[in-house]
């Protein structure tokens, strides 16, 4: 298994060797290998057994860095990397050349984020590269959020774990880019788009969930639990699935009638950032218990409940 620990000089030596790190950040865990070397990115994808159409996202500590693998900014998306960087943005930028096709899926743009969290930052800041990193999970299963996440599903693939501590956001970062001077969002994340909207004014939502994504996190069916798992109505799903050992993902009030039901609740005063941190690790919580099927209503479309629900319908592959 994977050692565990926060020695950044471990989880440097062993990048430079062109092995697997799992990084801490704000919004999840990511599986971390030099994103210069083709040879190290392939280790990511085989340990994840991740498909290679779904492209990575590239880390680095500071802006001056992202300059060196990109060819442009638009104006909109530097006004976002100031306002927000360190922090759960991902920028899609045009690439250039250094940045090996297998990181974008041939794309000829690269996913671009500054993480929050100063262990990750110190290591960034001490290599030589930028690191791809996308979560630390098996490809389609839930994000990691803690050190031992990443332990069950992924440390006996791995070298070394950098244990930051529970991260904070929970959800992974809301990708954007641009396009013929258009702004949009490809994924929703622990950015809320009111937040952007408030920096550079109107964006466009575009989520492609279809197998051949534009940026990372995409795909249909993706983050979701082994056991099945149901959205809709609490209620119904309740009367459904009666036969069966049920857990249920819930938000603030209830009205579930079976005590027999083990409930998760996101947040009790409904705050969508408690919700947010919590989502992943209480999925992860009930498919790993007894229940036999899982259920959950949609949060409010608001704030970000937006991306919450997404996660949710990826989950659920709906």
């Amino acid at each position: 298994m994977a050692e565990i620990g926060n020695n950044v000089s471990i989880a440097k030596a062993f990048l430079e060797q062109d092995q697997l790190v799992a990084i801490p950040t704000e919004t999840v865990y990511g599986l971390a290998a030099n994103a210069l070397n083709p040879i190290a990115v392939a280790k990511i994808f085989e340990a994840k057994e991740r498909p290679t159409f779904d492209p990575l996202i590239v880390h680095t500590y500071n802006l001056d860095q992202v300059y060196k693998f990109i060819t442009e900014i638009h104006p909109s998306l530097l006004k976002l990397a100031e306002v927000f960087w360190p922090g759960p943005l991902t920028l899609l930028l045009p690439k250039k050349s250094i940045i090996p096709d297998l990181v974008t899926s041939g794309l000829d743009r690269v996913g671009v984020r500054i993480p929050n969290h100063p262990l990750t930052i110190e290591l960034l800041s001490q290599v030589s590269f930028p690191l791809a990193a996308p979560s630390a999970n098996p490809f389609g299963y839930i994000s990691p959020t803690k050190a031992e996440h990443v332990q069950k599903q992924l440390g006996d693939k791995i070298q070394y774990i950098l244990d930051g501590g529970d991260c904070t956001v929970g959800l992974e970062s809301t990708i954007v880019g641009e396009e013929n001077g258009e702004i949009f969002v490809y994924r929703l994340g622990g950015l809320a788009i009111d937040d952007i909207e408030q920096v550079i004014g109107k964006v466009s939502v575009q989520l492609n969930q279809s197998s051949n994504p534009k940026a990372p996190g995409q795909l249909k069916s993706h983050y979701a639990p082994v056991k099945p798992f149901y959205m809709g109505s609490l209620n119904e799903l309740q009367k459904k699935y009666a036969h069966k050992k049920i857990g249920a993902v819930v938000f603030g009030g209830h009205s579930l009638s079976n005590e027999s039901i083990l409930i998760k609740n996101l947040s009790v005063s409904k705050n969508y950032r408690e919700a947010a941190v919590n989502l992943f690790s209480f999925l992860r919580e009930l498919d790993e218990s007894n229940v036999e099927v899982i259920i959950c209503d949609f949060l409010p479309e608001e704030g970000l409940g937006l991306a919450i629900n997404d996660r949710l319908k990826r989950a659920a592959a709906i």
